[in-house]
């Protein structure tokens, strides 16, 4: 893949420690640490491996990545390697992806909260599908599915909602047969939003209670009860956004479905246009009018900001299974569904298993395009010392 000619590397470098030790004084070591590493990704500073094509003998000294999660240029190994992982899991049903999206006056509190908020979010969109599948009114089947969680819109603003993604059916009750869903719909959206909203309130509540939130600055009136209770029953009072696709495509469409939601960041490289005179300019896509693409400028500093405001705690779990794909039951549960569905587990494949391990050792000759292979690891300093000495102009 060619390289962007613009990336989020580029702009961090710009803004340079003006930025880290400037007027920002929000910035914490937390967000030091991911602007370093996304500076330093595949450059000297962090050293490299020399590569020789098996073919014709080319050789080629490669940048290691800094491999950070909020890196928008290390994802596509780390989603490969999860998708060929997934592969062997994925039933031959049809699939549905499900929405589940807090209300805007939510933001503040969960940047300020957001390993409770977060896990709130996944844990009440995951009971109430669990839930409502399982009503015999609607579906009455035991469900599995894994949600991802995205914190973020088009113009980088805070915007939390999670990414369901479900098989269009699931186990019956008594584990006795496969339930498949109707053929347009899964599950009713109206019926997902009520119940998702009391389910995330009423925790919220207790939370409040428990007194594990946070109030700073202009929150710091919602830690009063009276005053916290009446946000809660204006929040109440709202329709929570709850969006279903139409049941769709088999396991191989679901997989390449997948890689488009499970290892995304804030912005891809792809998406900057142009940065000149200290501002940033992106396209992003405007839902509100057919998704027409539309460019978006800011002031560099603004642009980081909005960036670092979708960090997630440390060692928070962003990709999580529920129901019969819940860790603790999919060794039994999994291969029932196989079963009932009349069909046999897809065994991981040579090329899954090569792509789950040595995604980063192999790629493409430039002059033959023969395998490139790893030959030797190159510390920085070995890198420095292997660099052609620089030109200085004659005195």
């Amino acid at each position: 893949m060619s390289r962007p000619p613009l990336e989020v590397a580029d702009l961090v470098r710009a803004a340079g420690n003006a930025f880290i030790e400037g007027s920002c004084k929000w910035i914490t070591g937390k967000h030091v640490k991911v602007l370093l590493a996304i500076a330093r990704c595949r450059t000297a500073a962090l050293g490299g491996h020399l590569d020789e094509c098996t073919r014709c003998g080319h050789r080629a000294i490669s940048y290691n990545s800094c491999r950070n999660r909020h890196c928008p240029k290390c994802q596509a190994g780390a989603r490969d390697r999860w998708l060929a992982a997934r592969r062997q899991e994925l039933l031959p049903t049809r699939y549905v992806h499900v929405v589940f999206t807090l209300p805007g006056e939510l933001a503040p509190l969960a940047l300020q909260n957001k390993k409770l908020i977060y896990d709130l979010l996944f844990r009440t969109s995951a009971e109430t599908l669990l839930e409502i599948a399982g009503d015999p009114k609607h579906l009455g089947a035991e469900i599995g599915f894994f949600s991802v969680l995205h914190t973020w819109n088009q113009k980088l603003g805070l915007h939390p909602h999670v990414h369901c993604v479900v098989p269009a059916g699931g186990l019956s009750l008594d584990h006795t047969h496969w339930i498949r869903s109707h053929q347009a719909f899964f599950l009713p959206v109206k019926v997902l939003g009520r119940v998702f909203r009391g389910k995330f309130v009423a925790a919220l509540k207790r939370a409040f209670q428990d007194g594990q939130l946070d109030f700073l600055g202009g929150l710091q009136p919602l830690a009063q009860p009276k005053t916290f209770s009446s946000w809660l029953r204006t929040l109440f009072r709202k329709d929570w956004v709850v969006y279903s696709k139409r049941p769709f495509g088999g396991p191989e469409h679901v997989l390449h479905y997948l890689g488009r939601y499970t290892h995304r960041v804030a912005i891809s490289n792809h998406r900057l246009v142009s940065f000149a005179d200290g501002k940033v300019s992106f396209r992003w896509r405007d839902s509100a009018h057919y998704n027409e693409q539309k460019l978006m400028t800011l002031a560099l500093d603004e642009f980081l900001r909005r960036f670092l405001l979708h960090l997630l705690p440390k060692g928070f779990v962003r990709i999580r299974n529920f129901g019969f794909l819940a860790n603790r039951k999919r060794a039994t549960t999994l291969p029932l569904c196989f079963q009932l569905l009349g069909s046999a587990a897809t065994p991981p494949t040579e090329q899954d298993s090569s792509g789950a391990n040595n995604a980063s050792d192999l790629w493409l000759c430039p002059k033959c395009g023969g395998p490139m292979m790893v030959v030797e690891r190159l510390t920085a300093a070995e890198i420095q010392l292997r660099s052609p000495p620089m030109l200085t102009a004659a005195a």
